[in-house]
């Protein structure tokens, strides 16, 4: 019979909400009160969102190791994202976990992200403690949400032991745990209790040596390459003699340079390793998410961490604008690959693909979102390149057509329900549920194709007047359910190269919505605005006004153009159809079509 001994010192749990519930916030008040941060110290909020597209959005993008110590009992915490486009390190953070904290907003309840990653940490068999969070705002329904975290378990067919979790009820951004909803606390010393008592101690079998797997990948300017994962079973010291297994079972030797782990957010440097730790190991030259680190007499590989599949597919390829090489410093085919090939290496739901076309690449991801922020980071890097639309990725089984499918739940306001259901019908949804608690809002579910989520947001947020809330999670695959208009206007195409002028600014605005303001440079094959009719239209954006000699009243009143609406990335690439590419600088976004040539556009365009 296997001996399995626990290592009591030490706790690890993942924490998991939908976005903006204030996961980050909690994770800032238990650093405080743990004494992660001395006495007096200025801290910046959500410190564990260190990136700055992570500050800017409000949103977890990356998961991140920190740990607190309480009760001499060391608490190693794992931010996960809240977003299912993110879903790869939800899983590969989940493996470093024995327990998860589910954070529940005390109005909004457990919305769709809550529900991906809550099944992912299910599907782990992770001990769960339910923390509803917030429940000082005004319009919190307590009772009603832990009602509807029950049914969600029992909708995800949770056993009679994950049924049977434990509550605790919080207000994160004051520092607060309570057991009931009458209690009067002032801490977090029931949540880091619950955490100690509810979630098991890391189990390891005395007899069997050292193994780490890999669950997250970092760099030193010192160090080199660092491989961050949790210690399975043995001990490790520094210097070391050890292998690593990869995903073909190659394995190469390892010398263990320097031991580090986290206390708070910071490494610190250990002389060993024990097991149930996450620990951080430098001195490995080529290392992957998921390889096995064991030593060299027992090379015994761990079940190495899977995801799921990626469901859009998005083309990068170089910048060939008559603008190329203005702005950005990365603008080579080659260095692009090589920064697309990175990210394949810390994200494991990335792939990335070549093509035929040299100077182009196929990447495979979880979302559209997903992409955005990938592009979004790599524009900020100082890269210059060039992107498609995302496309969704088909199967075929048994001759036929198969596409990925999303759940999708709209929460607005009854008069726009019309709209809405409209629309999401044009797009090929299916409403399967509708609740109407007479408070003026209602609650609508779909199935819809994720085709049909491409560009829906943004006309989403228009039809509702910005008071909707729209939230998906990817079901499955299911039978493809027909064509239908990605988009229903043309673009406005600016004909020759120039600077934009604002005569004929003004003379464009009643053919369409313009993207451009004066001065912005211009090209033949840039997309300036979108027309009002369904075909595309190329124009002159910059027309100057003809001079006379001849002066009559009003004739030289001052141009006035509506406010411009700055294009985004997300914009972007919900606008662009099949035929056109979203040109992304450092400074700049821009739209253009992929042939730039209206005369060879117009002979190559289909007759009737």
């Amino acid at each position: 019979m296997k001996e399995t001994q626990k290592n009591h010192s030490i706790r690890n749990i993942a924490i998991i909400a939908h976005v903006d519930h204030g996961k980050t916030t909690l994770v800032d008040a238990m650093f405080k009160q743990s004494g992660v941060f001395r006495e007096g110290l200025d801290v910046e909020e959500r410190i564990m969102d260190s990136m700055d597209l992570e500050r800017e959005r409000g949103i977890t993008i990356a998961a991140k190791n920190c740990a607190v110590v309480w009760n001499k009992v060391k608490i190693n915490i794992i931010d996960t994202p809240g977003h299912s486009d993110f879903g790869g390190e939800v899983e590969r953070s989940l493996s470093m976990a024995d327990g998860a904290i589910l954070l529940v907003d005390a109005s909004e309840g457990p919305l769709p992200q809550t529900r991906f990653v809550l099944k992912k940490t299910m599907e782990a068999g992770l001990k769960i403690i339910v923390v509803i969070n917030k429940i000082d705002r005004r319009d919190a329904r307590v009772a009603e949400v832990l009602d509807e975290i029950y049914d969600l378990f029992i909708d995800l067919d949770a056993t009679e032991e994950q049924l049977d979790f434990p509550v605790i009820y919080a207000v994160a951004r004051d520092g607060i745990a309570q057991k009931g909803m009458d209690d009067n606390s002032h801490n977090l010393d029931v949540l880091f209790q619950t955490i100690i008592d509810v979630v098991p101690p890391p189990g390891y079998d005395p007899k069997k040596p050292f193994q780490m797997l890999v669950c997250d990948l970092g760099y030193s300017d010192y160090l080199g390459r660092l491989a961050v994962g949790r210690v399975f079973n043995g001990k490790a010291r520094q210097s070391d003699q050890l292998i690593r297994i990869g995903p073909d079972s190659k394995q190469d030797l390892l010398r263990v340079t320097k031991l580090q782990t986290y206390i708070g957010l910071e490494l610190t440097e250990i002389p060993e390793v024990t097991p149930g730790d996450i620990a951080v190991i430098s001195g490995i030259e080529e290392v992957h998410i998921g390889d096995t680190i064991c030593t060299r007499e027992s090379p015994v590989p761990l079940k190495r961490i899977t995801v799921d599949e990626p469901t859009v597919a998005m083309r990068f390829s170089i910048n060939t604008s008559p603008l190329a090489g203005r702005e950005g410093r990365h603008v080579q085919s080659r260095k692009i690959w090589e920064r697309l090939t990175r990210e394949t290496l810390s994200n494991v739901a990335v792939q990335v693909e070549e093509t035929q076309d040299r100077d182009s690449f196929l990447v495979k991801g979880r979302g559209e979102f997903q992409m955005a922020i990938l592009i979004e980071t790599m524009r900020r890097e100082g890269f210059e390149l060039s992107v498609g639309r995302p496309e969704v990725i088909f199967k075929y089984q048994n001759g036929k057509r198969l596409e990925p499918m999303e759940h999708l739940f709209i929460d607005c306001d009854e008069m726009f329900m019309g709209v809405v259901t409209e629309k999401l019908s044009l797009r090929k949804g299916r409403m399967t549920n509708l609740v109407n608690r007479d408070t003026g809002r209602v609650r609508i579910e779909f199935t819809i194709p994720s085709r049909g989520l491409i560009g829906y947001r943004d006309e989403f947020l228009t039809d509702t007047k910005g008071t909707g809330i729209m939230n998906s999670y990817f079901m499955g695959y299911d039978n493809y359910r027909g064509d239908f208009a990605s988009r229903f206007m043309g673009s406005l195409v600016a004909d020759r190269a120039g600077a934009a002028v604002p005569y004929a600014l003004s003379n464009l605005k009643a053919r369409g919505n313009l993207f451009i303001r004066p001065g912005e440079p211009v090209y033949e094959g840039m997309i300036i605005g979108e027309h009002n009719r369904e075909s595309d239209l190329n124009v002159n954006a910059c027309k100057e006004k003809k001079l006379t000699n001849i002066r009559a009243s009003g004739k030289d009143d001052a141009i006035v153009l509506p406010p411009i609406l700055p294009m985004t990335l997300e914009r972007a690439l919900h606008f662009i159809r099949e035929d056109e590419l979203v040109e992304i600088t450092p400074k700049s976004i821009r739209l253009r079509k992929m042939e730039l040539s209206a005369s060879k556009r117009h002979s190559s365009r289909p007759r009737d």
